[in-house]
């Protein structure tokens, strides 16, 4: 018995043997020293060439779409062991465990990826090498988004997720699977801090907003004789009040282009004290004349910046027939300062003007270190994610001199959020195919250069050529979300547990104001 599996284990060594050798180490596999060099970069997908990431991010793993009948490939750095890879396919997985190695010791430094391709004639052919840069900043290892559908079904499946930059692990922090579909939407952290963290629930037994401090969950209703709901929040850096906007949303359709959009018809900004569970503005942040929307603090938080356009009924065209031009709605970027001490609104700024940039100013988000502004430029309104022409700008907050990104792409550029050491960023884009969001990240150098973005790494070098769902609101944070989703769940679910807010006695009601959900209650993509 012990003689004929010997032989058997034998036989299946040799076969292995030969099988391995003839993938990786047989003379008609690996490129002989004879190669015909050709003056060009092979093409891959995702397009991660002449990228710079960080020194903790998940292999770049990639598709190689030359044609050939084998192909080598060599990832080097000016220290380390170089990683060796044969593939029969062109799909290039890198190990793990020597990809982290390569990064550890060439922190600064770039490495290149040289790649062979083996011809149907038996030729093999030498492209020219990939070279990309490892910067010395790590970014937050973890990144937190909504994943929904892109085209025009109802939002009956989604999910917040973060997934851990430096793996390919994912994992769901709550989805409406648990909460009867309803809608999920607006998740953002303090100072990238995943113990403290809000989000909004819409529609169902769990409509209400949830607010994480040090990482217990609390169900509070904002909704008041001011406001009715709440969105797009911002944390202060105290971490005890938010600012959010007030906002009458709803989608409607056109036949030109992209046929879907969205239009904000009365919108305010208030503030959300945490521990005093009530509701504050000033008239400098919500005037009844003006639409505030999209809130975002300083790093210090002395200034609140946001975005300000003239009431709807100022683009009423009287002379088409009372039509509302929605192509007109344009947004100028303001900023506020705020006393934090005493509770009070200083003098407020206009930083970037309509009649100057003719556009629209969407999104403000200000750098952990206070140096720049990041935000979005569309044509008109305040949804970019529906406009091709959406890009990404800063702004100087010393200077304020603003000016577009070099990275910029000819499709949606959107949605961002910034690392805690403002060295990184993260956007929604759909410039790969035009439909589907993806997370790009870019580095910012210390001249405030941005460098050419890459996409999320996946394990699966041919993910996003199937993969059906977007990504949406893309958000950095230093760790994990810990908090169990079946506890999330339980918070929502327990009606005795809610808070609901009190309007400051300093705030005049304004129980006309029905906005905050309308654009939910008919069940758009969000």
């Amino acid at each position: 018995m012990d003689t004929k599996l010997n032989a058997t284990c034998l036989i299946h060594i040799v076969i292995f043997t030969a099988v391995a050798f003839a993938l990786t180490c047989g003379s008609s596999s690996i490129p002989p020293r004879d190669t015909t060099p050709i003056n060009q970069r092979p093409q891959i997908d995702p397009d991660y060439i002449g990228v710079t990431i960080p020194p903790n991010i998940a292999p770049l793993n990639f598709l190689i779409e030359e044609e050939g009948m084998h192909y080598f490939v060599k990832i080097a750095g000016s220290a380390g062991k170089e990683i060796v890879i044969t593939s029969h396919d062109g799909s290039v997985n890198i190990p793990a465990k020597k990809w982290t190695s390569l990064l550890k010791k060439n922190h600064g430094q770039d490495f290149d990826i040289k790649i062979y391709i083996k011809k149907e004639n038996g030729t093999w052919l030498e492209y020219q090498s990939i070279i990309n840069t490892i910067a010395a900043e790590k970014i937050d290892p973890y990144l937190a988004y909504r994943i929904i559908d892109p085209g025009f079904k109802y939002w009956n499946e989604m999910g917040i997720y973060q997934r851990h930059l430096e793996t390919f692990d994912e994992e769901p922090v709550v989805t409406n699977r648990l909460s009867d579909g309803n809608c999920m939407n607006c998740h953002h952290f303090a100072n990238n801090n995943p113990k403290n963290m809000i989000f909004h629930m819409r529609g169902g037994k769990g409509s209400g907003t949830y607010i994480s401090q040090d990482g217990t969950f609390t169900k509070v209703s904002l909704k008041t004789d001011f406001n009715r709901g709440g969105a797009y929040p911002s944390w202060h850096p105290s971490g005890k009040m938010l600012a959010f906007s007030v906002n009458d949303l709803t989608m409607f359709y056109h036949s030109t282009g992209e046929c879907r959009d969205v239009l904000d018809r009365n919108s305010d900004v208030f503030i959300y004290h945490v521990d005093k569970n009530m509701v504050s503005a000033s008239p400098k942040i919500a005037d009844e004349k003006l639409m505030e929307s999209w809130p975002s603090w300083s790093p210090d938080g002395k200034h609140l910046y946001f975005c300000r356009a003239n009431e709807l009924r100022e683009y009423i065209s009287k002379d088409n027939g009372e039509q509302l031009e929605f192509d007109e709605i344009k947004y100028d970027l303001m900023r506020v300062q705020y006393d934090y001490e005493s509770d009070s609104w200083g003098q407020l700024e206009t930083m970037v003007n309509v009649s100057d940039l003719k556009k629209s100013v969407i999104i403000p988000r200000v750098s952990p270190d206070g140096k720049y502004v990041l935000f979005c430029v569309s044509d008109y309104g305040s949804f970019p994610i529906y406009h091709k022409n959406s890009e990404l700008y800063f702004l100087d907050t010393k200077t304020g001199e603003y000016w577009p990104l070099s990275i910029n792409s000819h499709q949606t550029d959107s949605f961002h959020s910034w690392s805690s050491n403002a060295r990184w960023f993260v956007f929604s884009s759909k410039r790969r195919d035009g439909l589907f969001a993806r997370p790009y990240f870019s580095y910012v150098d210390e001249n405030g250069q941005t460098h050419k973005p890459f996409i999320l790494p996946q394990k699966d070098p041919a993910f996003y050529k199937t993969y059906l769902k977007t990504y949406n609101v893309p958000e950095m944070i230093k760790g994990p979300v810990k908090t169990r989703a079946q506890e999330i769940i339980r918070v929502a679910y327990d009606n005795e547990d809610i808070r609901n807010a009190q309007l400051d006695p300093k705030v005049k009601p304004r129980k006309q104001n029905t906005g905050g959900e309308s654009l939910y209650e008919s069940k758009p993509q969000s």
